[in-house]
């Protein structure tokens, strides 16, 4: 009985499903749609996967060179022994296009240089280069296999992290479960100042990969935990500051915390309420300085008014309260 693949390597014509009229562009196009189909990478159970795509590779490379697809043209595939195409050394050394043939040995620079050979990285979505995403461009596109190995998949989590974490910096706890059933508990950095929605990538800490191969990511999505004081606007910090009536009147020095410490804020005397009070260099740290923590001032009424108390406000009520609104209109 004779297999596909023996029939396979008996015309490289039939192999790419081409005819001897072929274009270039439809040996290229044929050549990519059997890449697709018989990648090793992409068939794990079909044992014969990889012979038919080394099958596949010695076909396109007579056939997309003119001169070699001239020689097979006229001598069949044994236009090698007669001086035309590989001996020692050449594209086959071992002899034939199968002998001393490796899968690693594939370039694809030479069939999509403006991909992989130029520096491109390949970045069209939906493109041939996406099948071989796991490859690695080192070497100006060669060796693009790195061992026959699969990476492994991506995990992608999110997690939640304290107002100040995120502000200052630091370090949060995360428990990951494996497939072994055991759960793994992994120390994460938190850069200082991180936005609200930004991600973190763990190298290596995803899903391992079969037979060996490098382990995925672990990206994390970081959510900021709301503050029951503080807000951020951009790199700037802001605060409701409560004072005293008499503090508002008469003008105090009140302490406010910070993510740098404890400061005195000095509150002009006559502040209404929401004035703001700005701290330089105290809020959102950043690369291009810190942003600043504003106070808003808020006036806080005392619950109730002894008889002296009262007396000073009935004085103050007299000087008339039109001016306070003076500026008010529809």
């Amino acid at each position: 009985m004779v297999t596909e693949t023996q029939q396979m390597s008996k015309d490289y014509y039939k192999v790419l499903g081409v005819g001897r009229n072929a274009s270039q562009d439809e040996i290229k196009k044929a050549y990519r749609d059997l890449a697709r189909r018989y990648h090793p990478d992409l068939n794990p159970d079909d044992k014969t996967a990889k012979q038919k795509f080394q099958e596949v590779q010695s076909a396109y490379d007579v056939l997309s060179d003119q001169q070699k697809r001239e020689m097979y043209d006229r001598y069949g595939s044994s236009f090698e022994t007669m001086g035309g195409g590989a001996g020692p050394g050449g594209p086959w050394a071992g002899g034939g296009p199968g002998g001393g043939f490796s899968f690693e040995d594939i370039d694809f620079s030479q069939f999509f240089g403006e991909r992989f050979g130029a520096g491109g990285g390949g970045g069209g979505a939906g493109g041939f280069e996406d099948i071989f995403g796991q490859f690695s461009q080192a070497g100006r596109g060669r060796k693009a296999r790195s061992g026959g190995r699969r990476r492994g998949a991506d995990l992608r989590h999110d997690i939640t992290v304290p107002f100040a974490t995120a502000i200052q910096g630091g370090e949060v706890q995360l428990s990951v479960a494996r497939p072994n059933g055991q759960t793994e508990t992994l120390s994460v950095k938190i850069p200082a100042g991180i936005e609200d929605g930004k991600k973190i990538r763990l190298r290596g800490q995803g899903e391992p990969a079969p037979r060996g191969g490098p382990g995925g990511d672990l990206l994390l999505t970081v959510h900021v935990a709301p503050h029951p004081c503080f807000r951020r606007h951009g790199k700037h910090l802001h605060v409701t500051l409560p004072v005293t009536l008499a503090e508002a009147a008469l003008g105090a020095k009140v302490d406010v915390p910070t993510p740098k410490g404890t400061v005195t804020l000095k509150v002009p005397p006559c502040t209404s309420g929401g004035a703001k009070l700005r701290v330089k260099a105290h809020g959102v740290p950043a690369k291009d300085g810190p942003g600043d923590l504003i106070a808003e001032v808020q006036i806080v009424m005392p619950k109730e008014l002894d008889d002296e108390s009262r007396a000073a406000f009935e004085r103050l009520a007299k000087r008339g309260t039109e001016e306070a609104r003076a500026k008010l209109q529809w």
